[in-house]
């Protein structure tokens, strides 16, 4: 199979900056003396040394039997920043035996991974194989990524990617089939703080922090154990032997900032969980995701239009109210701005979540769309057609109407459907809220509309 690289243009992703193999490479040749960053100096020398990941990492997890084994597939790492990717793609070269290479997809170009690839075929034929690391994979386009494919197959590299975005919206099917696609998670508190201790055992001292200040320095890394290094690094500098508490600490550290990507995974994740809980009837937990997206930054336009359809599609007829509850909080979002108008979004979210909930409204309407779509252009009985023209009346339109006003109870019971299409039902409102008494009236209209139908039949 010809190499696919051959026939695809240099990307415009390739930029002048130095590349991620050239900087390994860097960071390798480093003297013994020279200072090196306190996560560099702890990067974990085995696979047994990397905290957390044990459903990965175990004996039984896919990396520990696969080691077992003495196989190996293409993978995919998908997990957040300052989990591990990095560290267990190059221990998993060391573990095998593999030459390790390390690109990134920001900076390499297709000249870049070319020559990444004969340097592979060469190594081959000397007899050692390669672990080529490709750091944010998903910023390869799909030529890009098919271009890896023939040397995958034919053994040139084993594939290690990572990336920070779902694999199953960034990445090929046909990449994805050759690969293993593993999730690697944020770290948490006991991992952190096992992380932590390990660092004091390096700085050759404890951290000068009481045990509030040390667990707020925990959340500040927020899962990620890059992060909470740079931190304890900052903290280790500072000349002081009183532990401070977490006033002080906080007035000296910045809180890192909330891992969240207004077009990404994240956006999508938290506004599934604010909305499911609204439709959960949990009003803390619906204003702390309200909270998390707009402490990340998220457009208020963008949730209050969110909220209103929250209204519309879970609590609907149960309480008319609410969709007014959201549309005045969307006006006064407008009105008065950040932050105050953000207030009105989290009443809004608290009245949703405390409202009766229905969908009886929103199922109904699905279900007519898609009884349109089967039932094409049906045109109307011609009984409830107007006739404005002599020859609308002489073909039948508007015949045999029954004016409901003029019929008792105002209901006359006709039929309203195409002729010769089953009568549809779609709304089954609840027993709940509002809907208990729109219940009643549905209930009320089919007997009368029976008892019309026998009428007339009799």
């Amino acid at each position: 199979m010809a190499d696919l690289f051959d026939n695809i243009p240099e990307s415009g992703i390739e930029r002048a900056a130095p590349r991620a193999a050239a900087s390994a490479t860097a960071r390798e040749s480093v003297p013994d003396g020279a200072p090196r960053p306190l996560a560099d100096r702890l990067r974990p020398r085995t696979l047994e040394e990397v905290i957390g990941q044990g459903q990965v990492l175990g004996p039984e997890a896919p990396l520990g039997a696969m080691l077992a084994s003495g196989t190996m597939s293409s993978l995919v790492f998908w997990g957040p920043p300052g989990v591990g990717k990095t560290t267990i793609a190059r221990l998993l070269a060391d573990a095998t035996d593999l030459h390790f290479e390390q690109i990134s997809a920001i900076f390499t170009g297709v000249a870049d991974l070319k020559k990444v690839f004969e340097a592979a075929k060469l190594r081959r034929r000397q007899g050692r194989g390669t672990l080529l690391f490709v750091d944010e994979i998903h910023r390869f386009n799909k030529a890009q990524q098919d271009g890896f494919l023939p040397h995958m197959e034919d053994g040139t590299i084993l594939l290690v990617g990572a990336t920070t975005e779902n694999p199953s919206f960034e990445l090929n099917a046909a990449l994805l089939s050759r690969a293993q696609v593993l999730v690697l998670t944020r770290l948490d508190l006991a991992d952190l703080e096992r992380l932590a201790q390990r660092a004091e055992k390096e700085l050759g001292r404890a951290l000068p922090l009481d045990g509030m200040a040390r667990e707020a320095l925990l959340e500040m890394a927020d899962g990620d154990g890059r992060a909470l290094l740079n931190l304890i690094e900052q903290v280790a500098a500072w000349k002081t032997d009183v532990k401070m508490g977490v006033d002080a600490l906080t007035s000296r550290l910045t809180k890192r900032a909330a891992k969240y990507d207004k077009s990404g995974d994240e956006h999508y994740n938290l506004i599934s969980a604010l909305h499911k809980s609204v439709r959960g009837s949990d009003p803390d937990a619906a204003l702390y995701w309200l909270a998390r997206m707009l402490t990340g930054g998220e457009d208020p336009r963008y949730l209050a239009r969110r909220i209103t359809r929250m209204a519309v599609e879970d609590i609907g007829l149960a309480d008319p109210q609410a969709q007014t509850i959201c549309l005045h909080a969307w006006e006064t979002y407008e009105r008065l701005g950040s932050p105050e108008g953000e207030l009105a979004l989290g009443q809004a979210v608290t009245y949703l979540a405390l409202a009766p909930k229905s969908n009886a409204g929103y199922a109904a309407f699905k279900a007519a769309m898609a009884e349109a779509k089967k039932t094409g252009s049906e045109p109307p009985p011609k009984h409830i057609l107007n006739a404005p023209t002599r020859l609308m009346k002489d073909q039948g339109y508007g015949k045999g109407y029954a004016y409901d006003h003029n019929a008792e109870d105002a209901f006359s019971g006709q039929d309203y459907f195409p002729e010769g299409m089953r009568r549809g039902v779609y709304y089954l409102p609840v027993d709940r809220g509002h809907e208990r008494e729109l219940k009643k009236r549905v209930e009320f209209f089919a007997g009368l509309r029976e008892k019309r139908r026998r009428g007339e039949d009799g």
